[in-house]
């Protein structure tokens, strides 16, 4: 993957301004550690920071191919899973490739084909083409939205790029935040409305969209949505489909010029995807699979079970690595680092995270880094095939609002009573309630329970979804390591999207059409485990850390955060040294101690990022 940035301008000389795109450029640095290229040009500037995964010596960007009188230029991140196809479409139309990489042959795509080459991509993507004889800039971003892409238009200046730093390092960017943007922080967050950039005229390219832009004005297109239909296949079918297509996507997103892992929870959707490519390496002779797993010190000694968190994942890592015999490696994380992280962790999202979800994802992605460049992870396979508490726990499937954030009247607690005013946090989130609900593509005739369901999904893979794909691309490319997410390939998503809910849901288990699908393929016992979410830490000296860590924010007298928060309520929360609650207030993992940590990341953010309400 790769860090990209942009400008535009029609009244301004770019070509002076290169010192400005380097600086946007370096704040991207960590996503493209291998090489830095720029073209500037007088209405347009591309610059490019390059993790090289795919023909290291070649693929230098911002790449420029000439076709007759035109030149076009592309700044790039992504890969594309059917480079081979595409490669061998145009070589049929006449093009002669001077490199073997993917930038190489989606730039030559548009070349052929125009805006609508993205809805031949099977990839993840953000990329800009700027064509120099008709002065169009073209932007796309891929169907899932795993890879970002943020953009501003300001008077003449169009700026975007893949992280919400490289446009506010632009000296003319500032970083404002109005009442819509607390609300996304404060009251959605850490989740966040799609196309909302937080940042006030800042905004994001929603997935499944492309932009043409030239002196005309804007225009956007959504290229790629989900469709409801009839379900044709039987059951057997169904899950025969299914098993082929993860066969076929785990082959294709382990090709790469560089060390290759997967990560391993010892779950059923990390526990898959090395089972398939171990298979891989086997039937190719690569040798030994390196699988990566996280922990936390003393975690076996605090474990306590609960309905969100049901099992420890440790003895299930050691299950499955020795069945497919991989080579194992096990990173064991404390408090005082995990903690420690929460302000890099901040910085690497750009806002407030998933707090400690956040930094110990960041911790492990720069171990494995030492050892890989690129990770298969098996993020989204509970938003393909329903895997989370909401979609068979009653209370949760019922709630009238998201309902992995059902708890709104926590957050109220240790808001401020100007913050309360301001989000006016009931209304905005029952507007971004419903604004989801009426995107939801219907089938017509389905019965109120399907219906619902269908709700869910939606929800789950347009609003919560997005909330994991950001935790893993900042946090991943933060150390210059490449993570895939194979559940997340359009051609499953879409597949899987009109199968049936008493299919999805066989056996009254959660998952449990992709179990059927992996019999066979995995141990019996790992197959049925019941679904564990990703590790934190249950050792009471992370608590410990975090309360009196908020302690001091707020005796501060110049933290930004006491405007934010309810100061002597947080106070006296902060002051009991003990968990307040189990039931967690965002996701499965936010409880009390997540919040203490959230309100340091709130802090970091309005400090480092010199936030101005306006």
């Amino acid at each position: 993957m790769c860090g990209i940035v942009g400008w535009i301008d029609w009244e301004r000389n770019l070509e002076n301004e290169g010192h400005i795109m380097a600086n946007m450029m370096e704040t991207l640095a960590a996503r493209g550690p291998d090489a830095s290229g720029m073209y500037l040009t007088k209405h347009a500037a591309l610059g490019h920071r390059r993790l090289s995964v795919v023909d290291l010596e070649n693929g230098a960007q911002p790449m420029i191919r000439d076709r007759g009188q035109r030149r076009y230029v592309i700044t790039y991140n992504g890969e594309l899973y059917n480079t081979p196809e595409l490669r061998q479409a145009l070589e049929a139309l006449g093009y002669v490739f001077r490199t073997n990489c993917d930038t190489e042959v989606l730039l030559t795509a548009y070349i052929e084909w125009g805006p609508s080459c993205v809805e031949k991509f099977n990839g993840i993507f953000a990329f800009g083409i700027w064509d120099e004889t008709d002065r169009t800039l073209f932007l796309a971003r891929d169907r899932i939205g795993v890879k970002p892409l943020f953009y501003t238009r300001q008077g003449s200046k169009f700026i975007f790029g893949s992280e919400l730093k490289a446009l506010l390092a632009h000296p003319e960017i500032k970083p404002e935040i109005d009442s819509e943007g607390l609300a996304e922080v404060l009251i959605i967050g850490p989740a966040r409305t799609p196309g909302h950039g937080v940042f006030r005229n800042i905004a994001e390219l929603r997935p499944g969209h492309s932009m043409l832009y030239s002196e005309k004005g804007m225009y956007l297109c959504q290229y790629w949505a989900l469709e409801s239909m009839p379900h044709p296949d039987d059951f057997d079918t169904t899950v025969e489909t299914v098993r082929e297509l993860m066969q076929d996507i785990v082959k294709r997103q382990l090709v790469a010029d560089v060390p290759v892992c997967t990560l391993l929870s010892g779950g059923l959707d990390s526990s898959a995807l090395t089972a398939l490519a171990c298979s891989t390496y086997r039937q190719q002779g690569l040798g030994d699979l390196h699988t990566y797993s996280v922990d936390y010190l003393d975690n076996a000694q605090y474990f306590q079970a609960n309905s969100f968190q049901p099992n420890a994942d440790a003895p299930w890592v050691q299950r499955v690595s020795e069945f497919f015999d991989t080579r194992h490696h096990n990173i064991i994380l404390d408090t005082p680092e995990l903690a420690g992280s929460l302000p890099q962790a901040t910085i690497s999202r750009d806002l407030p995270g998933m707090a400690d979800v956040d930094t110990s994802l960041y911790l492990f992605c720069r171990e494995i880094k030492k050892g890989a460049t690129v990770a298969l992870s098996g993020e989204c396979a509970d938003e393909v095939f329903g895997g989370y508490p909401w979609f068979y726990r009653e209370d949760m499937i019922n709630a009238s609002c998201f309902p992995w954030s059902p708890n709104l009247d926590v957050r109220m607690q240790w808001l401020s009573s100007e913050m309360k005013s301001v989000t006016k946090a009931h209304d905005y989130l029952q507007q971004r309630y419903q604004e989801a609900l009426a995107e939801v593509p219907r089938l017509p005739g389905e019965d109120a329970k399907d219906a619902r369901m269908r709700e869910i999904f939606y929800l789950s893979l347009t609003r919560w979804m997005p909330t994991l794909l950001d935790r893993k691309d900042r946090m991943s490319m933060a150390s210059g390591l490449e993570v895939r997410v194979p559940y997340c390939d359009h051609r499953l998503v879409e597949y899987v999207w009109n199968v049936p809910w008493h299919m999805k849901n066989f056996h009254d288990r959660e998952k449990g059409l992709l179990r059927q699908a992996l019999v066979g393929i995995l141990p019996e016992d790992v197959l049925w485990r019941r679904k564990s979410p990703y590790p934190k830490t249950h050792n009471p000296s992370y608590l410990n850390a975090v309360r009196l860590w908020v302690l001091q924010i707020l005796d501060d007298t110049s933290s930004p955060l006491r405007r934010i928060v309810d100061v002597d309520k947080v106070r006296a929360m902060a002051q009991q040294n003990a968990e307040i609650s189990n039931i967690p207030w965002f996701g499965q993992l936010m409880s009390s101690v997540q919040l203490f940590a959230y309100l340091i990341q709130v802090d970091t953010w309005l400090r480092e990022y010199k936030v101005q309400l306006v």
